[in-house]
């Protein structure tokens, strides 16, 4: 009688994808005695450390954004961005990661022509092809026919809106908030576009959100309300904004923030980030002072890059 054939070899196993999920970034808590003094704690969420690529709300919001491209078939990534812009650094790194060819409509074409400064530089580096546009023409990108131009000269590709907010990033956003539901009374977000506030407050359900703006005006409540209609259908959550903390508007600083940001570095031996992070603990330390919140309030700070 024969022997039974041996069974077939297992299938191999594909190599992990840079869009894998990724395991809750570190949750940790330092002592500083101009909150603990009046009864508070402060709980940094690291989320810059949740993708060595593509960290903090950067990874979030494109995940769902890319998984959406690749199952539609795209090969290139059209995106938009200033200057200094991390999401066009983000969506480089993503496109080289994955293998998708990218694009990024830069705003300011006097830009043209001109040593990179190191984002774009970075971006570069990663492949993204730059397309540097008049000041006029950047305000109007979301036109069908600045979007057709666009399209017409780059070819077919998935557009990502600048800073990445629509409403795959806000549910992609919504899994931080999930994160940290029940590890804090309040948690604090820098907001650029307002699509991380907008998915960490549905995440979070009734735990208080606190927004802080990092450019002046005050045109974010509605973009958060818009946002969340675009991907729940209305208003969820419990969230709010503290438009004081801009210090001059986007990528701007004072000498108040500066220091506030060396003297964070020297007690906890953590720089944080200047356009976005630095805004958001300086107020929060400054609402602490102020009296805003309770004795016994667990305020979670996001560190988002």
């Amino acid at each position: 009688m024969d022997a039974p054939a041996p069974p077939p070899p297992p299938p191999p196993v594909p190599p992990p994808s840079p869009l894998d999920p990724r395991p809750p970034s570190p949750l940790t808590e330092v002592a500083d005695e101009r909150l603990s003094r009046r009864g508070l704690r402060l709980l940094l969420k690291r989320d810059d450390l949740v993708h060595p690529a593509l960290p903090g709300n950067k990874f979030r919001k494109l995940r769902p954004n890319l998984a959406a491209a690749l199952e539609q078939g795209h090969d290139t990534l059209l995106t938009f961005g200033g200057a200094y812009s991390n999401h066009l650094r983000a969506v480089a790194a993503a496109g080289r990661l994955l293998g998708l060819r990218t694009v990024g409509v830069v705003r300011g074409e006097e830009l043209a022509g001109r040593d990179l400064n190191p984002s774009l530089a970075r971006a570069a580096a990663d492949g993204m092809e730059l397309d540097f546009t008049d000041r006029a023409t950047y305000r109007r990108k979301d036109s069908p026919e600045v979007l057709a131009a666009l399209l017409a000269r780059h070819g077919r590709a998935y557009v990502l809106p600048e800073g990445g907010s629509n409403a795959a990033a806000v549910r992609g956003c919504e899994e931080l908030g999930r994160e940290l539901r029940g590890a804090a009374d309040v948690v604090a977000v820098a907001c650029g576009t307002g699509g991380t506030l907008a998915g960490l407050a549905a995440g979070l359900e009734g735990t208080e959100a606190v927004g802080f703006p990092v450019l002046r005006g005050d045109f974010l409540d509605a973009e958060v309300l818009r946002l969340q209609q675009a991907a729940y259908g209305g208003r969820r959550g419990h969230w709010r904004l503290e438009p004081r903390f801009h210090h001059g508007g986007f990528a701007r600083s004072t000498p108040e923030l500066a220091g506030f940001a060396a003297d964070f570095a020297d007690r906890h031996g953590l720089t944080p980030e200047p356009v976005y992070v630095a805004k958001m603990l300086h107020g929060v330390l400054t609402l602490a002072g102020e009296g805003a919140f309770p004795p016994g309030t667990r305020i979670a700070a996001v560190i988002t890059g």
